[in-house]
């Protein structure tokens, strides 16, 4: 499976007035590109629709790009969980919140306390939406930095360069530790006291472009992270700020899209998809075979029903329809030889008076396309259920209500009579 990391680029957050900065019309980015698994990554910048399609998109906000909020997590159902949110930090907020997103970490229930993301909604559903018009959907949005959920977890400092640094870079630090996400510039005296007192836990981390200057101010060593690690810390990070109102909308289908492209792409289901496939070989195999022996053994049927025909009746040049040429020969040496046939009025009389109630007289019996046809108005319901119920095992159908009744040979009777006359 494909994987493209993009780095979105730092931009204000509010200009004059505390209106949204918008955003430029179009913003190249930086990326990272794995083409699948195993293979070396690949390195560029461009515009979104310049990027290289993934399988699976993750875009990193800058560390300044989100505010940070520690906070019970309100008791709301999950779709009025933003609106909980907002009224819980409206008077801590600048902003309106109306203008901004909120995310909650994975795994953070109603009542428990965590820390919440904030970010400016109206830019970052525009940077999305420029994703999404050029075919290059974000599947995930994690943030560069996120403060820490426990005391003992270490701080994090990152530095790195101002996007408008000159040949002389202006260094810009970031602290990340359990007390929530600080910024501020790494110039004069103040910068320093604004560093933890304690440095031997902290992890401190630069760009490439920041490395050098950032030694020279703190006199100490920093590693270095350039986009390829830091895309790789960004696809371990827990987080997708893809809630709420900016939601990825069919997750569900991208989901089993993606799972469905890791399985015909990765090496590592290569023995099952060999499996499934010899499977589904072997199964059209075999329902040719079932196929061809079922037309095997439906032919032999055929011939054998002919050769009964030709016979029983020689005198019968060509042979259309063997079970109906078979019936109608039959009911002819019948008639021949005077005698009833299964469904003629005989027999039919015969049945019925095996069956009939004592006492019970017909006004009028009437035979006509084989149908024997009663009016008796004193055969109620219940008779007429009884007299069905001893005609049926004999082959006949009963239909009719009460006071009228129709009297006929069941359609599954000929083919048993000619499945009992074979030898």
């Amino acid at each position: 499976m494909s994987t493209l990391v993009v780095f979105l680029p730092d931009r204000p957050r509010l200009r004059a007035g505390g209106r949204p900065a918008a955003p430029p019309p179009a913003e190249s980015c930086d990326w990272v590109h794995w083409p699948a698994e195993g293979l070396s990554p690949q390195v560029g910048h461009g515009l979104p629709a310049a990027l290289p399609p993934a399988d699976r998109i993750v875009a990193v906000l800058p560390p300044a790009a989100l505010g940070w909020h520690r906070l019970a997590c309100p008791k709301a159902p999950p779709r009025q969980r933003a609106a909980a949110l907002a009224g819980v930090l409206e008077e801590a907020l600048l902003d309106e919140v109306g203008q901004l997103h909120f995310a909650l970490p994975p795994g953070l229930r109603g009542g428990q306390t965590g820390w919440v993301a904030v970010a400016e909604k109206t830019g970052l559903a525009e940077v999305l939406a420029r994703f999404e018009a050029a075919d290059r959907p974000i599947h995930t949005l994690v943030p560069a930095l996120a403060p820490s959920d426990t005391p003992e977890a270490p701080a994090r400092l990152w530095i790195d360069a101002a996007a408008d640094s000159a040949s002389s870079p202006r260094l810009q630090a970031s602290l990340a530790d359990a007390d929530g996400l600080r910024h501020w510039p790494l110039a004069g005296s103040g910068a320093r006291a604004l560093l933890p007192a304690e440095r031997s836990a902290l992890r401190v981390q630069a760009s490439p472009a920041a490395a050098a200057a950032a030694e020279a101010w703190l006199d100490q060593p920093v590693q270095v992270l350039g986009r390829v690690e830091q895309a790789r810390e960004a696809l371990a990070s827990p987080w997708n700020l893809r809630q709420f109102d900016l939601a990825l909308r069919h997750r569900g289908l991208a989901r089993l899209r993606e799972a469905g492209l890791r399985f015909l792409r990765e090496p590592l289901w290569r023995p099952l998809r060999w499996g499934l496939v010899a499977l589904l070989l072997v199964q059209a195999l075999g329902l040719q075979l079932g196929a061809w022996q079922l037309q095997r053994a439906l032919a032999a049927d055929r011939a054998e029903m002919t050769r009964l025909l030709r016979e029983s009746f020689p005198q019968l040049r060509v042979v259309l329809d063997a079970p109906r040429q078979m019936q109608t020969e039959t009911a002819r040496l019948r008639h021949a030889a005077g005698e009833a046939g299964e469904a003629d009025l005989e027999t039919a009389l015969a049945a019925l008076a095996s069956a009939w109630p004592e006492g019970l007289k017909a006004e009028a019996l009437s035979y006509e396309n084989r149908q024997l046809r009663i009016d008796a108005t004193g055969l109620r319901p219940p008779a007429i259920e009884l007299l069905r119920a001893s005609l049926a095992p004999a082959g006949w159908q009963l239909d009719g209500e009460a006071g009228r009744l129709a009297l006929r040979r069941a359609a599954a009777l000929a083919p048993a009579r000619l499945a009992e006359a074979r030898p």
